[in-house]
């Protein structure tokens, strides 16, 4: 066995040295987790003399929120212990990969608030290095080219099946014919695979391990296939390509990491990652499996997320019904909120879900202390003041942020022709209903109590079309010399100065909790809710908002919080509703914490 300690001295950039101890900031938040006791163990015993973890992205789609947690655990980790943390694309499947996704999964790290500074790195630029793995391993009789086809690979591993008791087993799978060459064959054949010589899917190399292993993964698992597909970054170059299973060690061993950080999917895959660190005599990077993320009403499956896209279900990558970092970010989610979440959560050893209202409610109560504060009407229902004096407008002082008094205030026009919301006016009432109907008296935000006098109806519908009212001018701002009060306050926007507005309303992409447990028979994408998003064309907001830039987000006073869309044009603002202003989740840990 080489020296692990020579080999991670030569291998990319050397891991910060042994901190003394335990960094304040690795107990923070739920505390001290298992992944972190791992790692100071290391530290403690000299198994480690530094930290070094990894991201290890597939340039074959955009990265979700689930990717967040792996992104902020491996970054976390090696702050926390004075190391550092490696970019690598394991970039081994051409069929499916792509330049624009490397481009995507930086942009969105970057957002993120994490950075990888010269440390960036790509299983293609170790092709050379891992063909000279398998040949080493073929050298010592670990490895030998199989002719079986892909379905014949399977049947002769064999599948875990129930015994008559239905307690499942797996019985011993069978020998490939080809498993015995000899090692001088299998390094010509090898070579073969290489140059060419073969079919796309005639040969494959296979380690040779033990097909009884009560772990399929041990059975004999394909180390390379032929693959005639240009790489987006190696072009034509190879014709064979390395298995995940394999590639991946070997890199975490090439660039020295110690702790390979990963999702608990992978936790079967463990004994064969320690067979080739052990057996090509690498570095000896350890693996460490957390539990995966899973949120109600939410599907992180890649597969999945790449149909939604293909089958224009969903209009990109980034629409904001997405769990995509980039669908979030169009939604309104801060890179502070997702942080915030996943700290919640923590590290857990089994998987579970979590509901997504702990996610709403961390970006709430974040735009809840920074969000200016704004008046906008989604559907509009025109109120005119028929006392007001004509022509008149005023000037009512409205407060940007009540959470922050250095946001200081804005001035709104007020005039006689408003817009109230539609759903603020209901003739019938219904019972306890505090806004307006006929006689009835409310507060306008800001500004002065109204009483409804009458409406004009739609001769042809009956809908109606105005409200109308009188104010009273010794109220003005909540002042009121008889102590008048009233129950109800409503917003508005002053209709001559109102800015067109374009709002879209998301709900959950599925309505299901749990949108993977559909039914024998189902097609999934049967079961994407219908109703998830809502165009309100004819929206208007205060004068301010007719300057919204995209990404601005913004509290519309009664109404939830919403982000200015990168669609938005001269003169027509877009914006969505990032989350509502309903704090379920707050219920729901009170509940908890009783």
């Amino acid at each position: 066995m080489i020296d692990p300690a020579k080999l991670a001295a030569s291998t990319a950039t050397p891991a910060s040295t042994k901190p003394d101890t335990v960094p304040e900031s690795a107990t923070r938040g739920q505390g001290l987790d298992f992944v972190r006791e791992a790692v100071r163990s290391d530290l403690d015993s000299g198994r480690s003399q530094g930290v070094r973890t990894r991201f290890p992205p597939e340039p074959n789609g955009w990265l979700h929120i689930g990717h967040a947690k792996a992104i902020c655990i491996v970054f976390e980790v090696a702050k926390d212990f004075g190391g550092v943390c490696n970019l690598r694309f394991d970039d081994t499947n051409p069929e499916a990969e792509d330049i624009a996704y490397v481009e995507a999964i930086k942009r969105d790290i970057r957002w993120l608030g994490y950075d990888w500074a010269d440390r960036e790195f790509y299983a293609s630029d170790y092709y050379e290095y891992l063909f000279d793995m398998a040949v080493k391993l073929i050298k010592k009789g670990l490895a030998y080219v199989d002719d079986l086809s892909d379905e014949e690979t399977r049947q002769y591993r064999g599948t875990a099946v129930p015994d008559k008791n239905n307690i499942t087993f797996t019985p011993p799978g069978r020998n490939s014919p080809w498993r015995d060459r000899s090692v001088a064959e299998n390094l010509d054949l090898f070579a073969g695979m290489r140059s060419g010589e073969f079919a796309d899917g005639a040969k494959t190399l296979r380690a040779k391990i033990d097909m009884a292993h009560p772990n399929l993964v041990m059975r004999d698992p394909v180390l390379y296939r032929i693959r005639r597909e240009p790489h987006y970054r190696v072009g034509s170059s190879w014709c064979i390509y390395p298995m995940y299973d394999f590639q991946h060690p070997l890199s975490d061993a090439k660039e020295g990491i110690t702790h390979s950080l990963c999702s608990l999917e992978y936790e079967i895959h463990r004994p064969l990652y320690d067979w080739f660190i052990r057996e090509c005599e690498v570095f000896p990077s350890r693996q460490i499996e957390f539990a995966r993320l899973n949120v109600t009403h939410t599907a992180l499956s890649k597969r999945w997320l790449l149909r939604l896209v293909q089958d224009g279900v969903v209009s990109g990558w980034d629409d904001p019904r997405m769990p995509t970092l980039a669908g979030l970010r169009r939604r309104g989610y801060t890179p502070e909120s997702i942080r915030e979440f996943m700290s919640r959560i923590g590290i857990a050893k089994t998987n579970s879900l979590v509901d997504v209202q702990l996610l709403e409610y961390c970006l709430r109560e974040q735009l809840n202390r920074e969000a200016p504060r704004a008046m906008a009407v989604l559907k509009p229902l025109k109120l005119v003041i028929d006392n007001w004096p004509a022509g008149q407008v005023e000037m009512l002082e409205a407060v940007n942020n009540p959470e922050d008094p250095a946001a200081g205030s804005r001035q709104l026009p007020f005039c006689g022709e408003l817009y109230i919301e539609r759903d603020d006016f209901q003739d019938p009432p219904p019972p306890k209903y505090f806004r307006l109907f006929p006689g009835n008296s409310v507060r306008l935000r800001y500004g002065y109590i109204i009483t409804c006098t009458g409406v004009e109806l739609d001769p042809a519908t009956g809908e109606v079309t105005v409200v109308h009212c009188d104010y009273d001018p010794a109220t003005r701002g909540g002042n009121a010399p008889d102590n008048r009060k009233v129950k109800g306050t409503i917003h508005w926007v002053s209709a001559p100065q109102a800015v067109p507005l374009e709002v879209r309303l998301f709900d959950h992409l599925f309505e299901n909790e749990r949108p993977q447990d559909v039914p024998a028979g189902v097609d999934w994408l049967k079961t994407v809710n219908p109703a998830s998003r809502q165009v309100l064309a004819g929206a208007f907001g205060e004068p301010g908002l007719a300057v919204a830039q995209p990404g601005a987000a913004f509290q519309f006073e009664r109404l939830g919080y919403f982000v200015c869309d990168p669609d938005t044009t001269a003169g027509r603002p877009v914006f969505n509703r990032s989350v509502s202003l309903k704090d379920s989740w707050a219920k729901i840990e009170k509940k908890q914490q009783a």
